[in-house]
């Protein structure tokens, strides 16, 4: 009896045991079966990608050069005054003081005085050559002559480009009006002039004599006498007429200084009352402000003349729409205009060593800058190509090449499907670059493109 008491318990604690190990197991398969929210959506997601992808974007794209410029005037010029009428410079001593650096000029003002002699400027662009005497002729006459009209002065019935009466009257009046006497043509003029009028005299005299024989005595000899006289006078004041030709105001090369336009600028002063000239006395500026800037090698073949252009004043923060006007054909060293019109290296910055060699572009804003900009280092922008409207573009790195030579993009699909896409490629810029599908090939904005690899994704497959 005790013993089938004994036997029964076994059989329960067994029972029990085996009741336990199947809950356990029945715990286990659920625990596969049954998922919590989070796992069952993190579950359902594609497969983590082991590329770097960036979406296919429709935009306009611009490809732009950035390097630094310096502003300067459209012209610049060096004053160096002879002094004395273009005697020579030995002995030329400056006799007034010059104009003050950033001082603002006018047409027909004076510059500087040396050795008692007016520096003037004067509108016009033909450089000045030679002294230009009564009787000449040319190109630069008629320069003069549009620059004495420019300040009031016009110059009569003289033809275009000769130097005659009318010319002769207005230059004597422009130097009355800035206080200094003309420079006569002749060294001997006065003496020259003095003995025609002499002459002029003695023949009028001469000639109401004959006059006076022949209205008390009309014979054929006081007629002949009259006659005589009259050719004589004729002569005579023909001669003086060409004496004070020769003897009329001259304009002495060292005296004039012609620029482009005005109002123009002093830039720069080296020279001071009571100093000996040894060589510029000044530099003057005049024309409108220009950018100059270097572009590199690698640079230049993205610029050229017409192109748009940006001028950025750090210093203020203003923007100035602006065109390439020129880029040299030729290196040079890279200079660049400082204030006081001497040249230095152009600075550093975007790519550009200073005192490098570059091809010299010039930059024309659209609107007028400021005088005060004047050797101002700004930033440029150059907007070296656009694409036609909004287009495709994708970052470079998503372009490589296919094994017949064409060019690729890899588009990758919601489910992580790769498939490549023949292109053609545009315009680059900012790192991305324009594409086109060949042959009908789909793709549009948004798609995803393959850029790269993930780090440790190809170790980890």
């Amino acid at each position: 009896m005790a013993g089938s008491g004994l036997s029964r318990r076994r059989r329960w604690v067994a029972l029990v045991a085996g009741g336990a190990l199947l809950l356990t197991g029945a715990g286990i398969a659920a625990s596969f079966v049954v998922k919590s929210p989070a796992q069952a959506a993190a579950e359902a997601k594609a497969p983590e990608e082991d590329v770097l992808t960036a979406p296919v974007e429709k935009r306009v794209l611009k490809d732009s050069v950035i390097l630094r410029g310096t502003v300067v005037a459209g012209q610049s010029v060096d004053v160096t005054a002879s002094g004395s009428g273009g005697t020579g410079t030995s002995g030329a001593v400056v006799t007034k003081v010059p104009k003050r650096v950033g001082t603002e000029i006018r047409a027909g003002q004076v510059l500087v005085e040396v050795s008692g002699r007016p520096v003037f400027a004067l509108k016009g662009k033909v450089p000045v050559y030679r002294d230009l005497k009564p009787g000449a002729t040319g190109d630069d006459v008629a320069q003069l002559q549009s620059a004495l009209a420019g300040v009031g002065y016009a110059t009569g019935s003289d033809a275009r480009g000769t130097f005659g009466a009318g010319t002769r009257q207005a230059l004597a009046a422009f130097y009355a009006s800035i206080g200094y006497s003309p420079v006569s043509a002749e060294s001997d003029a006065a003496t020259v002039v003095q003995d025609a009028q002499d002459a002029v005299t003695a023949a009028e005299r001469a000639w109401q004599d004959a006059k006076d024989a022949r209205d008390k005595t009309p014979t054929d000899e006081t007629r002949r006498a009259v006659d005589r006289a009259a050719q004589d006078l004729e002569r005579a004041r023909g001669r003086l007429t060409q004496a004070q030709t020769a003897a009329g105001p001259m304009l002495p090369a060292s005296e004039v200084v012609y620029l482009s336009g005005f109002p123009a600028r002093v830039d720069g002063v080296s020279a001071v009352l009571g100093s000996t000239v040894t060589g510029k006395v000044m530099t003057v500026s005049a024309g409108r402000l220009v950018v100059q800037g270097y572009l590199q090698e690698a640079q230049k073949g993205l610029v050229r003349a017409g192109q748009k252009a940006e001028v950025l004043q750090e210093q203020t923060g203003a923007r100035t729409a602006a065109h390439v006007r020129a880029v040299a054909d030729t290196p040079a060293a890279a200079q660049q205009a400082s204030s006081d019109g001497t040249g230095q290296d152009a600075g550093s910055g975007d790519g550009q060593s200073a005192g490098g060699q570059g091809y010299l572009m010039v930059v024309e804003p659209d609107k007028a800058l400021s005088v005060t900009s004047v050797g101002q280092d700004v930033r440029l922008t150059i907007e070296a190509g656009a694409t036609k409207g909004a287009a495709l573009v994708v970052p470079v790195t998503a372009v490589s090449a296919a094994s017949d030579g064409g060019t690729v993009v890899t588009v990758v699909g919601a489910g992580g499907e790769q498939r490549r896409v023949e292109v053609t490629t545009g315009t680059t810029g900012d790192g991305y670059v324009e594409i086109k599908p060949v042959g009908g090939a789909r793709l549009a904005e948004g798609d995803k493109v393959v850029t790269g690899v993930k780090s440790g994704a190809a170790g980890g497959r």
